[in-house]
């Protein structure tokens, strides 16, 4: 059996840079069109100029890994409140970048210089939206007395619905949903709020992370949550809604980085995201909308056409073997191990 789609494209992607760049960057220019790059590095991409350089050492990334390559990386800003709004809509203008990221200070990974007052950064926001600059939004809210499980839910109730109330023209998209309350409220919206799902939470729970034993390689930030939260999440990914789209947040750590007293929040799935992927939508028996749900959704939701190109998945009969670690320098990246035996593959 074998189904042929659009090549996809990834609407949330972390690379990195430096080493760890150079040794992921192959990886998901091997089957994704496009992605769209998240700017939490150290220091973090904030300016226009910061952004075309970082999109030139990626490119130059690429082609050493994949020479011929026509992967673009699509690029955007770290919202800070310092950020210039003439900035962003100038880097929007030019092309330089699509979207602008939000991260709630101490939200996830390099998330130091994100934003505590959502008011603080109130005329980059008007801005963005008279110029009809996305914003793509980490949803959870960091107070330490919120139990970690229901930032999510909490953050579109204190932080993003007031938000889209008081914007309701600014484009928003929510990134890596995890709960059944996320896909509820962008199903609920009637305009300007769409949705990125990841490969991991599709495919694993809490008890992935936490029964017989910690697992650190299914931590991440949103943490998985209850079986009923990654059913919902399902069902909107394969339910063909435009709203909803691919954006793996692949998020590379060194195996080291992963497995230490305090370790690192981030899933790396991009080797195997495709497989997964088909796996979970034939489970479903919604394989005639992976390919909406992967190549199509997105690039309309930014104003794209979709890719030109196809991949072509195959279903084999013995499970497929794990991706190889991916070397960086002494120490090596885990690929997402989903929990279960996987009958697909991109020829």
């Amino acid at each position: 059996m074998q189904i042929t789609l659009r090549q996809p494209d990834d609407w949330h992607l972390h690379l990195r840079d430096g080493d760890m760049l150079n040794a992921v960057a192959g990886v998901s220019a091997q089957h994704f069109g496009r992605a769209l790059i998240m700017p939490n590095l150290v220091p973090p991409v904030v300016t226009g100029s910061d952004a075309i350089a970082y999109k030139s050492r990626i490119e130059a990334a690429v082609s050493r890994a994949m020479p011929g390559s026509s992967f673009q990386p699509l690029m955007t800003l770290y919202l800070t409140e310092q950020t210039s709004a003439e900035d962003v809509v100038n880097a929007a203008a030019s092309g330089t970048i699509l979207a602008v990221k939000l991260y709630p200070a101490g939200a996830t990974t390099n998330s130091a210089s994100g934003v505590t007052d959502v008011s603080r950064v109130m005329p980059v926001l008007e801005s963005m939206a008279e110029h009809g600059v996305v914003l793509c939004v980490h949803g959870e809210v960091t107070d330490s007395n919120i139990d970690i499980f229901d930032r999510e839910a909490r953050f579109i109730d204190l932080v993003l619905d007031p938000l889209r109330r008081q914007l309701p023209e600014l484009r928003v998209v929510m990134e890596h949903v995890t709960t059944r309350d996320g896909v509820q409220y962008v199903a609920n919206s009637d305009t300007n709020l769409a949705a990125t799902l990841t490969t991991h939470h599709l495919m694993i729970n809490r008890n992935h992370l936490l029964v017989g034993g910690i697992r650190p390689h299914y931590y991440c930030l949103p943490i998985a949550k209850r079986e009923e939260h990654r059913q919902a999440l399902v069902a909107a990914a394969c339910s063909g809604d435009a709203r909803y789209f691919l954006g793996t947040d692949s998020a590379p750590h060194t195996r080291s980085t992963k497995e230490s007293d305090c370790g690192c929040a981030g899933v790396f799935n991009a080797p195997n995201t495709m497989a997964c992927l088909a796996s979970v939508f034939e489970e479903a028996g919604a394989l005639d909308n992976l390919e909406a749900f992967a190549s199509l959704n997105g690039p309309a939701w930014y104003g794209l056409a979709p890719n030109e190109k196809t991949i072509t998945l195959e279903k084999v009969g013995t499970p497929c073997v794990l991706p190889d670690p991916i070397v960086v320098g002494e120490d090596c990246v885990m690929p997402f191990d989903p929990a279960r035996d996987i009958y697909w593959q991109v020829i």
